[in-house]
C-alpha cells in the first residue's frame, strides 16, 4: 500500500501541493462557519468553484511551463513596473497576515489539546516552517510538503466519525436553498475568495519553473516543445486532481461542522480553533483530535507556500535569483522574503491585532488583486510572443475568463455588502 502510495505521489507535484495548501487553517474557518451557520446550504459553492479553479490554475502553471519564468517575471513584461510592484506588494502584504492567522491558528489547537503557552507553540511553528524551506533542498522538501497533505484526511475521518443523513447532504447540494441576506452573501464571497487565492497563482507557477529544473535541466516548453504535449498533460491531471483533492476536503470540513455545530446550535465560530473546541462535546474527543490534527497539518503545509509565494513574487520583480533548489549564499533575496514573511506573521500573534479583523484586511487585499492578475494572466496566455504556440485554446480561454469575471462579481459583491453594512452600523447609532 505504501509503495502505491508513493508512486502516486511522485506523479503528483505542484497541483497537488497547490490544491492542498488552499485548505490552511483560515480557509479551514470559513468553511467551518457556512456548515455551522447554514448547514448543507453553502456546499454547492464547493462544487460551483472547482472547474473555475482547475482553469486558473492550469492556466498559471502553464505560464510558468511554457515560458520557463514565473508569474512575476511574466507580469513585469506585459504591464508597467508600478502595476507589477502594486500586485506583488499587495500579496506580500496579503500573505504575510494569512501567515500570522495559520500561525496563530495552528499554536491555539496545539493548546486545544494538550495545553500550555500558545505565544511560545506559534514562534516553534514559525522557525520549524522557515528552516526547512530554508535549509532542505528543493527535491526533499517537495516529499515534505506531499506527505503534509495526507493530513487533510483527518476532515475525511471526522465526517465517517459523525452521523451523517447522505440523503440530505445531496439534496442540499445540487437544490441548495439559496437566501438572500447580507450575511449569507458575505460568506459566500469569503468561500470563493478563499478557494481562488491570488497566493497560489504565484506558487504554482514557481514550482513548475522548478519542476523544469529538476526534469529538463531548466529548459522551457517553449524553448525545447519535444516532449511538450506530455508536460501539458501531466499539468492537467496533477491539477484537476489537486484541485479535486482541495475542494473534496473542503466539502468534508463544511459537512462535519453541518452535521454536529449546525445541528445543535453551534453556530457563532470565528476560527477553525474555535471550531474544533465546539466539536469536542458534540462529536466527541476523536471527532476533536482529528480535526486539532488537521489544522496543524494543514497550516505546516500552508505556511511555506504563503511565505514561498511571496518570495517568488518579489524576487522574480527585482530579478534576483528564486529557487528553492538553490543554497542560501545563492538566493539570499529570495531566502530573506520567506524569512521577513514568516517572521513578520510570528510578531502578529504578539500583537494586540485582532486575528479575525486581519483575515477579513487579508481576504479584501486578496480580492482587491485577484481581479487584475486574473486579467494580466488571461493576457500573458493568449499572446502568441509570450506563449508561442503554446497560447491557451478555446476551452481552457473560456474557463479562464469566466473565472475571472465570477470573480470579479464576487469582488463587487464583497465591496457592496460591505459598504451597506458599514453604512448600517453608522445609522444605527442614531436610531
Amino acid at each position: 500500500m505504501k509503495k502505491i502510495l508513493t508512486r502516486w505521489l511522485n506523479k503528483l507535484g505542484p497541483g497537488l501541493i497547490t490544491g492542498a495548501a488552499d485548505d490552511d487553517p483560515s480557509g479551514i474557518a470559513t468553511y467551518s462557519q457556512g456548515g455551522a451557520q447554514y448547514g448543507f446550504g453553502t456546499l454547492w459553492t464547493l462544487l460551483f468553484t472547482y472547474p473555475l479553479m482547475v482553469g486558473i490554475q492550469i492556466i498559471s502553471a502553464r505560464i510558468g511551463c511554457v515560458t520557463g519564468r514565473g508569474l512575476a517575471t511574466n507580469l513585469a513584461k506585459t504591464n508597467s513596473r508600478s502595476v507589477t510592484l502594486t500586485l506583488v506588494t499587495l500579496l506580500l502584504v496579503a500573505n504575510t497576515i494569512n501567515i500570522g492567522a495559520d500561525l496563530a491558528a495552528m499554536a491555539d489547537a496545539i493548546k486545544l489539546v494538550i495545553g500550555g503557552p500558545r505565544h511560545i507553540y506559534a514562534v516553534a511553528l514559525g522557525m520549524i516552517c522557515l528552516l526547512l524551506q530554508v535549509f532542505i533542498p528543493y527535491q526533499r522538501y517537495v516529499r515534505v510538503l506531499k506527505w503534509l497533505t495526507l493530513s487533510l484526511f483527518a476532515y475525511v475521518g471526522t465526517v465517517f466519525a459523525s452521523h451523517v443523513p447522505w440523503g440530505e447532504v445531496l439534496r442540499g447540494t445540487l437544490l441548495p436553498r439559496i437566501e438572500i441576506s447580507q450575511n449569507y452573501l458575505l460568506l459566500i464571497v469569503a468561500i470563493f475568495g478563499t478557494t481562488i487565492s491570488p497566493y497560489l497563482f504565484f506558487w504554482q507557477a514557481g514550482q513548475e519553473v522548478e519542476e523544469l529544473a529538476l526534469q529538463r535541466d531548466g529548459d522551457s516548453l517553449r524553448k525545447s516543445p519535444n516532449d511538450a504535449q506530455q508536460h501539458l498533460r501531466r499539468i492537467n491531471i496533477d491539477t484537476a486532481l489537486g484541485m479535486a483533492f482541495s475542494n473534496l476536503i473542503a466539502f468534508f470540513i463544511m459537512l462535519t461542522t453541518a452535521v454536529t455545530l449546525y445541528t445543535h446550535g453551534a453556530h457563532d465560530i470565528q476560527t477553525s480553533a474555535q471550531a474544533a473546541e465546539a466539536l469536542r462535546p458534540i462529536g466527541g474527543e476523536f471527532t476533536f483530535i482529528l480535526f486539532a490534527a488537521g489544522i496543524l497539518g494543514t497550516g505546516l503545509l500552508a505556511v511555506p507556500v504563503l511565505a514561498g509565494s511571496a518570495a517568488y513574487a518579489v524576487a522574480e520583480t527585482f530579478r534576483w535569483s528564486s529557487s528553492l533548489g538553490m543554497e542560501l549564499k545563492s538566493a539570499k533575496g529570495f531566502y530573506a522574503i520567506i524569512a521577513l514573511a514568516t517572521l513578520v506573521g510570528v510578531l502578529l500573534d504578539f500583537s494586540p491585532i485582532d486575528p479575525v479583523k486581519a483575515l477579513l484586511w487579508s481576504a479584501v487585499i486578496n480580492g482587491v488583486i485577484s481581479v487584475p492578475l486574473m486579467i494580466a494572466m488571461m493576457r500573458i496566455a493568449t499572446q502568441q510572443k509570450v506563449m508561442g504556440i503554446f497560447v491557451i485554446g478555446a476551452r481552457l480561454k473560456w474557463l479562464g475568463w469566466l473565472a475571472t469575471g465570477v470573480m470579479t462579481v464576487v469582488v463587487l459583491a464583497f465591496g457592496l455588502t460591505s459598504l451597506a453594512q458599514y453604512y448600517n452600523d453608522k445609522f444605527s447609532i442614531f436610531q
